[in-house]
């Protein structure tokens, strides 16, 4: 079964505080991950990313302020067998984060994953090199960018 699109997932970083004093993180049994998920049929990727984080956290979507001037996007290959396909195919999966922030720290209400845990925004972070680290650079690149030299 051939798949129209390549598949797609969304979901958030939700920050707390301004300027940022936490983040938080969904526990799986071997890693860190944020809240997130494939993209419906008919969804926008906002949609997807805010459907995602009350699903998997019990935040409500009315508690968070999406800041759209940050996005994070981060394309690799996945085994075909989940879209369609056999073992052997690669799909490119797109993967699509949105920053949202929230004015306090909510308790949680976790529904897929074995835990979860505001992390102290203290860069640079190493929490796992090649999924979760590179998001925050690029977070804080967007949140603190480099001061622009007079001439």
């Amino acid at each position: 079964m051939a798949r129209s699109q390549e598949p797609r997932s969304c979901g958030v970083i939700i920050v707390h505080g301004e300027p940022v004093k936490s983040f938080l993180l969904m526990r799986h049994h071997d890693r860190w991950d944020l809240p997130k998920g494939h993209v419906d049929p008919g969804e926008t990727d906002v949609e997807c990313a805010l459907r995602e984080m009350e699903e998997e956290t019990g935040i409500p979507r009315d508690a968070v302020q999406l800041d759209t001037g940050f996005t994070y996007t981060q394309q690799y290959q996945v085994q075909g067998t989940r879209y369609g396909g056999k073992r052997s195919d690669k799909v490119l999966k797109t993967l699509i984060i949105f920053l949202a922030r929230v004015d306090r720290e909510h308790s949680i209400s976790v529904t897929e994953h074995a835990d979860c845990k505001w992390f102290p925004w203290k860069p640079p972070h190493k929490i796992q090199e090649r999924t979760i680290d590179p998001l925050l650079q690029q977070l804080n690149d967007y949140l603190h960018p480099p001061k622009q030299k007079s001439k």
